[in-house]
């Protein structure tokens, strides 16, 4: 009897336990599965720098998603072979053509902020020249870190190459492309330092007659061409007196190619106009006509460079292809000491409308707009209060 009561009260036992584990397991069964949480996102590392309008920028180790803010920039980008990281440029990025499929983010001096930030970059690319400072600043307040360049002359230029190539990640690339470039350099000016050098008058607009200032990169470019510009203001981008043009008479009057379809600049139309038709350059027809390149701080300048030395110089490189066989009897009518040219008289630069809107901001009265900004345009540095007219 007692064996039969511990059977009867082990078997409650076991099946109290039973229904004990039974319920347990269900309850588990029925509660919500727990998602992990996710692992923070790594947040991306950063190191100061100091752009060359003399800012310290925290931008990205190794940026991923660049914007170009000026079509010399872009350039550089293409030039370094970093063209997949760029993910926006401005309207007036035309070369190489395959930036021009880029995604646009408006114009170089009046960018749309929008647009910027949906393309989500980790560094945006500006020039001091061209692009303004409210533009750097807001995108400073956006979370948005501008990097800047400011070349004066074309070894300025080779540094900023370098810089470039630095603050994105491909140092060697930029030393190679630098080096390359100042052999190159180096090549032209042995080959036109026999000869004298010829005066030159940059010519940016015919009416009103504005032109580069010593300081300019372009007038650097110029020597090392084999040329001397007659223009020796301390100005940017001078309007200068055409009375005084006739009276030093430059050799060649050079032409940037920076004009449209639509606002053609008509170079042999000067021989009909008063003060024009009295220069010597312009009853010879001695132009000098080169590409942008030569006033946009990119490595492609360098070819410019080659340009002018060919069209100033053409016995220069009579042993290479490209020279023209016509200019080659040109005997040098002026005294052979062409570094000491009497400098021009020069008027201060027209003051842009402080009405203008983005389409013709800056530009000189009576100037066609150009297709992109250049030499062609009278435009408010970013960080000074210098006037500024060329193509960045």
């Amino acid at each position: 009897m007692l064996r039969s009561s511990l059977a009867k009260n082990f078997s409650i036992l076991a099946c109290a336990s039973t229904a004990i584990l039974l319920c347990a397991a269900l309850s588990q069964a029925q509660a919500p599965t727990q998602t992990p949480a996710p692992a923070p996102l790594a947040t991306p590392a950063l190191r100061e720098v100091t752009d060359e309008a003399g800012r310290t920028v925290r931008i990205p180790q190794t940026p991923r998603r660049i914007v170009s803010l000026a079509p010399g920039l872009t350039e550089t980008i293409y030039a370094l072979g970093l063209q997949d990281l760029l993910v926006g440029d401005t309207d007036y990025c035309d070369f190489p053509p395959d930036a021009q499929h880029k995604p646009k983010v408006g114009g170089a001096i009046n960018p749309s902020l929008e647009a910027i930030a949906d393309l989500h970059p980790d560094l945006v690319l500006a020039t001091k020249s061209l692009n303004r400072l409210d533009t750097v600043i807001s995108l400073a307040n956006l979370g948005i870190p501008t990097y800047t360049i400011d070349p004066q002359s074309v070894a300025a230029i080779l540094s900023s190459t370098q810089d470039l190539a630095e603050i994105m990640g491909v140092p060697d690339a930029g030393k190679t492309l630098a080096r390359d470039l100042e052999h190159a350099l180096a090549g032209i000016q042995k080959r036109v330092a026999p000869f004298p050098r010829r005066t030159v008058l940059f010519v940016v607009w015919t009416q009103p007659l504005i032109s580069a200032g010593k300081q300019t990169f372009v007038a650097d470019a110029i020597q090392y061409a084999g040329g001397v510009s007659i223009v020796d203001s301390s100005e940017n981008w001078p309007k200068v007196s055409l009375e005084e043009v006739a009276r030093l008479q430059p050799e060649f009057l050079v032409f940037p190619d920076t004009h449209t379809e639509t606002t053609p600049l008509n170079i042999e139309a000067l021989t009909d106009l008063p003060g024009w038709r009295i220069l010597d350059a312009v009853r010879n027809h001695r132009y000098a006509k080169t590409s942008d390149a030569i006033d946009r701080p990119a490595p492609r300048i360098v070819s410019a460079i080659e340009d002018l030395a060919r069209q100033f110089h053409p016995e220069a490189f009579i042993d290479q292809p490209g020279a023209n066989p016509d200019q080659l009897d040109r005997k040098d009518k002026k005294d052979n000491n062409k570094d000491n040219v009497t400098p021009l008289n020069f008027v201060p630069p027209p003051q842009p409308s402080t009405n203008a809107g983005p389409g013709s901001a800056g530009i000189p009265a009576g100037n066609p707009t150009s297709r992109q900004p250049s030499a062609t345009q009278t435009t408010k540095a970013i960080f000074t209060n210098e006037e500024s007219a060329c193509a960045r």
